[in-house]
């Protein structure tokens, strides 16, 4: 029995020694994976990066990770016409993680996630004098966006607020349109015109990892949130 209780003993240790050690592993390497993250991304400051699964070990020497999640706020994404947009916080889950040699890449087999910005930051990328704002739900129960510019015009200074639909262009950008502005019958074409090319834009959202593309946006109380989904999904090189 004294025999039986040693070995039960040294399991014990040995097995909580191995956590231990698993967990100082995944530790380390979520700290290496964000630095090189920050490195791929150009980001100011390291990503929150999590490895799930347990345990580590095992994944690392299978040289694939099966979940890890990554996290960035303040990001900013690079736009045409050096136009930056600010993308308040973007989460992806990575699953399928293979890792380069000595671990110096990382490239997941598919990826899921989501980048909020904010009607604030929404409204700094926007052309100047244009105000965003939440703009309520539509008849179908969809998030509406409501946009607002005053312009100068050959019959004065015109002022208008209208709400405008958000959807996704392309495999990175976002545009708004905006639906009829009212108060417009009585005066020239050209008036909704200068109106609509303030109002009526898109913006890109460059600078996400590699692979990923933008797949939806819903407007909310807040701010817009964009999905996005990817295949190939480059996390470090």
């Amino acid at each position: 029995m004294r025999a039986v209780r040693i070995l039960l003993i040294f399991v014990v240790i040995v097995g909580g020694l191995f956590v231990a050690a698993d967990r100082i592993a995944v530790h380390f390497a979520e700290s290496e994976a964000a630095d090189r993250a920050q490195t791929t991304l150009g980001l100011s400051s390291p990503p929150g990066i999590d490895i799930k699964g347990f345990p580590f070990l095992t994944q690392v020497l299978a040289e694939k990770l099966d979940d890890v999640e990554v996290t960035a706020d303040g990001v900013r994404a690079a736009g045409s016409g050096g136009q930056t947009l600010r993308v308040a916080r973007f989460q992806a889950d990575l699953h399928g993680v293979s890792l380069g040699s000595g671990f110096s890449s990382a490239v997941a087999d598919t990826a899921d996630g989501t980048a909020f910005v904010s009607y604030e930051d929404l409204a700094k990328a926007a052309p100047s004098g244009v105000t965003i704002g939440y703009g309520g739900t539509s008849a179908k129960g969809k998030g509406q966006v409501k946009v607002g510019v005053e312009v100068s015009t050959p019959v004065g200074s015109v002022k208008r607020s209208v709400v405008s639909e958000v959807s996704v262009t392309g495999k990175d950008g976002i545009k708004l349109t905006a639906g009829k502005i009212p108060g417009l019958e009585s005066l020239p074409p050209v008036v909704e015109d200068l109106i609509r090319e303030r109002i009526d834009f898109s913006r890109e959202l460059a600078g996400l990892p590699e692979g990923i593309e933008l797949s939806s946006v819903t407007a909310e109380a807040d701010g817009i949130t964009i999905a996005a989904t990817g295949t190939r999904v480059v996390l470090a090189h």
